[in-house]
């Protein structure tokens, strides 16, 4: 069950974490909702680790929704600049 709710507060991470950073990214709906799932389980894993109860929940999630969507954004620009 923790693993759905994680999933399903993921599903607004992404959301928010495309609204603090604005953009063009390459991918549409489908891959911001993943990083978003993603970067809920990433907070999660990370507050798991430290024992901190303020990145639990959607700050967590929102929080590695951030890095990730980064993330992405520098390895999908170093990967389009390289076929090009």
């Amino acid at each position: 069950m923790h693993y759905l709710w994680t999933a399903i507060v993921g599903l607004i991470a992404g959301g928010l974490g495309k609204l603090l950073l604005p953009g063009k990214d390459p991918g549409g709906i489908i891959v911001t909702m993943l990083i978003g799932i993603g970067g809920s389980f990433l907070g999660d894993y990370v507050s798991g680790l430290l024992g901190i109860t303020l990145f639990d929940g959607l700050i967590g999630a929102v929080l590695g929704a951030i890095v990730i969507l980064l993330g992405w954004r520098f390895v999908s620009t170093k990967m389009l600049n390289k076929t090009s």
